[in-house]
């Protein structure tokens, strides 16, 4: 019942050689420890070396294969580009539960900041849609999904990187953030209820992943979608398509054949050849019967 994390870095010289480090590289060799993705995080959000720099959530193109690669839980997929990936060019990960998919910890800025101050002409509803985005990706991607407390309901550190050493003023979590944006709350409640009903969002191998993702080559630029082959894996879900859009426009995505059911509020969405995901937005719909 109890879940250790920590840094898989070396912060400095060690005696070890690297092979035998248990850092990113090494994950594979690793059994029952994960590493945290950089690559997914940062293709999120942008750097966190560079405030200014954005990522996918925020309108930064060519940061698709980067949120793929984390949608995978960091393994070799044939459909992911692993030479355009920010960081990794090839997988480290022998099963999902090698890698953490997150997009902020304590370190560095919290996702509300760093958005803040890299999108400095967004309005508050930009950046709040960004934020929902952020965490769709990395709640319904493969792996350990890792959220920051407070991330829930846009916890801020007021614009402080690195808070160590500045008391609770900073650090203390602000419980009147999760009234003022308890819609927020409500949503990824709702998300982690769905990946908790749903084995088709914790695949157990890479080779489940290779066999039930399949990303749709043809999209607008900023966008991502897939589908997820649940009856792959006995998910009363036989069917579900994901899509993304990182743009600060509505995109008109081409849905697979079939009678569609929205995964948050269970509508009924009909059959349907095309489906408009508004700008910063994302969606999830499922089948239950594979046509």
């Amino acid at each position: 019942s109890i879940l250790l994390y920590g840094e898989g870095w070396t912060a400095g010289e060690s005696p070890l050689p690297e092979a035998l480090r248990a850092v990113k590289k090494n994950a594979s060799k690793l059994n029952g420890i994960a590493v945290f993705s950089d690559d997914i995080r940062d293709g999120i959000k942008g750097s966190v070396f560079d405030i200014k720099d954005k990522g996918f959530v925020s309108n930064k193109h060519g940061m698709e294969p980067s949120i793929k690669f984390g949608i995978v839980a960091a393994s070799n997929h044939p459909q992911v580009a692993m030479d355009k990936v920010n960081y990794s060019k090839e997988g480290y990960c022998n099963v999902p539960n090698n890698v953490i998919t997150y997009c902020e910890c304590h370190d560095n800025n919290v996702l509300w900041d760093k958005l803040k101050l890299s999108c400095t002409n967004a309005t508050k509803v930009e950046l709040v849609k960004m934020h929902q985005l952020a965490l769709t990706i990395v709640l319904t991607s493969q792996g350990i999904p890792f959220l920051h407390a407070g991330t829930e309901f846009l916890r801020t550190k007021q614009g402080v990187e690195n808070s160590y050493n500045v008391g609770d003023r900073i650090n203390q979590i602000d419980w009147q953030l999760k009234t003022e944006n308890n819609t927020v709350n409500t949503y990824v409640a709702a998300l982690i209820k769905i990946r908790k009903a749903h084995p088709a969002f914790r695949l157990t191998s890479n080779e489940a992943i290779k066999k039930c993702i399949v990303f749709d080559e043809k999209v607008p630029e900023g966008t991502i979608s897939y589908t997820l082959n649940g009856a792959l894996v006995n998910d009363s879900w036989a069917t579900i398509y994901i899509a993304f859009n990182g743009s600060n426009k509505a995109q008109i995505m081409q849905l697979p054949k079939g009678n569609w059911i929205n995964a948050l509020d269970a509508t009924n969405m009909g059959i349907h050849q095309f489906i408009t995901v508004e700008e910063f937005g994302s969606i999830i719909l499922f089948q239950e019967k594979i046509h």
